[in-house]
């Protein structure tokens, strides 16, 4: 019975410590309106290549020439690789690149949204997209 008791014991540890990586991952719906999405221009302030999502940061100058930052989450690394980025090149995509980022809209309206597609300098466009229920 000793040893029943060890083995229940090792197994609710081990779901303890995989429910908070488990509960961290958020679906697409959950932070992004699938219907609605946002075009902004600017420059690239800062791309982050990190697991699980990597992030993009541009600096937008709004109509009263006030530079507003917005932040796009873009899909892990193998939607990335899909679309013809690697970690390795990053597409060529470099801070101070103007480009377009065309993205599900944040459902808090903030100045951020999942990226969708990314209309680079030299008129390459990398597709990122998700399936109708935003994954």
């Amino acid at each position: 019975m000793r040893r029943f008791g060890s083995v229940v014991s090792v197994a609710l540890l081990t779901g303890l410590l995989f429910a908070g990586a488990a509960s961290a991952h958020h679906s697409v719906q959950s932070q992004f309106d699938i219907h609605k999405t946002v075009t902004v221009s600017g420059t690239v302030a800062k791309i982050e290549w990190i697991n699980p999502h990597s992030y993009l940061t541009l600096n937008v100058k709004d109509a009263g020439g006030n530079v507003q930052k917005w932040a796009f989450e873009l899909g892990g690394a193998g939607a990335l690789r899909r679309a013809g980025m690697s970690r390795a090149d990053r597409g060529g995509l470099k801070p101070g690149d103007e480009v377009t980022a065309t993205a599900l809209a944040a459902r808090d309206g903030s100045n951020s949204g999942f990226l969708q597609e990314l209309k680079m300098p030299d008129g390459r466009t990398f597709k990122f997209t998700t399936d109708p229920n935003g994954n």
